[in-house]
This record gives C-alpha cells, structure tokens and sequence, in this order.
C-alpha cells in the first residue's frame, strides 16, 4: 500500500491561499461597514442635525422679531385670517404677471423697497409651506457649506427679494442635510407658500411647475423666469414671482425641478 507524499510546500501554499482569502473577506466586511456608516450619516444624521439647527434659527428670528405669533401655525398648515386685498391694484392684474395686484399700492412698494441686502449666508427670512409642514429659514446665497447643508433654504443672490417685482428665487436639498424641499414635487396649484421677513409676511400661490429642466437653465430665475431648455415653460410679462428650485430625480443633481408661484398678498408686520 503507497502512503501518499504531502510535500511542505503544498501545505504553504495552501496555507497562504487561506489566509489571502480570510484577510480579503474582513477587508470586504470592513469596507461594507464603512459604507453603511457613511449612508446612515448622510440619510439620517445629516436631516436630524440640520433640521435642529434650521428649527433654532426659525425660533432664533421670531425672538429677533419679537414675533408672539406668525403665519402658517409653525408649518401645521393653519393660517390666519387672508391679508386684506391691496387697495390699488396694478395694471397687470390678470394676466401671467397677475399677481403684481399684491403688491401695486404705495405702501407695498414703499416695503419692498426698504428690505436691505442681507448678508452672505445669512438667515433673514422664513419660508412656510403648509401642504408640506415646512418651516425652514431663508439665507442669502446658495452656498451648499454656509447655507444649503445647514437644512436652510437658499435665496439665489441676483435675483429680487421678497415682496419685489421680478422673481424671488430659492433653492433647497431635496436628499440629506434636512432635505426642505424633497416633496416640493407634491405642490400643486394654488397651493399657499408665505414668506416672513422682519418687515412684512409675504403670501405666495403655487402656479406651474417644471418637472424636470436641465441644471444649467439659468433662465427659470430670470426676472420673467422662463426655461431656456424648454421654452414652454415659464412666464412672457412681468410680475411678482416666486421660484422654488431643487435636484430631480431623488438622491442624484442632475436635474432641476422648479415650482413657480405668484405674490398675491402682503401684510406689513404690526
């Protein structure tokens, strides 16, 4: 009976195949635990960091304001009694610039016009959308680092602040760091958008909405916003408009959906 010959060598090789295969597979589970750590911070520790922060400073200008109460109940969607309509409408009442109507008094005007340039990245307004209950700060700027990843709202610089003829346009994440504008896709028309400053509340209607445009389509925040990508869509006369502005499809950029209303009232703080 031959006894088989197991030579050194063989038990080596095998034995380092062995230990190649073990040391890849706790590389492989490493790098798995890794991933997952990195996607749990950007999908949930990201959104609960940044909307504490963006609830404080909501709170952190109504105490500026020395605001006891405000529009929209804290983003329930429970609004108080309508603005009394403008007592000199403008001429453009009715048509794609209709609601210019908001803002055509003296008064109204005389408002928007004493809004001073906020400062780079800083917070100076509240949006509230009560389909949404959201409650979210506006700041100057589109900074993804000193606005956008803050959970905050950011106000396209360039473009008209709030109450102002022309387009007052805003940009928010729709995935991760508080996500404000993930369901702005859910708006419909006549749906009720308010804009608080220290001056003056501000009260929007949705009116059209833009699905999908490319990310370079600078025209959906022009004075008269109009896509320049698809022509369709957007406005030919000039108003008082409101653009809302954030990625499409979900968890990617390279898209842009956009939301456009219209001012139709303004009532001065007390």
């Amino acid at each position: 009976m031959r006894v088989p010959v197991v030579q050194h060598s063989s038990r080596r090789r095998l034995a380092r195949r062995r230990r190649v295969w073990w040391t890849g597979g706790e590389v492989l589970v490493t790098v798995g635990v890794v991933l997952l750590l990195l996607v749990v911070q950007q999908l949930w520790w990201t959104n609960r960091e940044a909307r504490r922060g963006a609830e404080r400073k909501v709170e952190a200008l109504e105490r500026e304001w020395g605001d006891g109460e405000t529009d929209g109940g804290g983003g329930g969607g429970s609004a108080t009694s309508s603005p009394p309509s403008p007592s000199a409408p403008s001429s453009s009442s009715g048509r794609d610039g209709g609601a210019g109507a908001a803002a055509g008094s003296g008064a109204q005007r005389a408002t928007a016009a004493r809004q001073s340039r906020p400062d780079w990245s800083q917070a100076y307004a509240i949006l509230t959308i009560p389909r949404l209950g959201l409650r979210v700060p506006v700041a100057e700027g589109v900074s993804k680092q000193d606005v956008l990843n803050k959970g905050y709202v950011g106000h396209y610089r360039g473009t008209e602040q709030p109450g102002q003829a022309g387009n007052f346009a805003l940009a928010g994440h729709r995935n991760t760091h508080g996500e404000p504008f993930r369901y702005i896709n859910r708006l419909r028309a006549k749906d009720v958008v308010r804009v608080e400053t220290r001056t003056a509340t501000y009260t929007y209607v949705v009116d059209k909405t833009l699905p999908q445009t490319a990310a370079r389509d600078s025209g959906v925040i022009r004075p008269i916003p109009r896509s320049i990508v698809k022509p369709s869509y957007g406005y030919s006369r000039p108003g008082y408009y409101l653009t809302l502005t954030t990625c499409t499809p979900e968890y990617t950029s390279r898209y842009r959906l956009v939301v456009w209303g219209k001012l139709v009232s303004m009532r001065p703080r007390a």
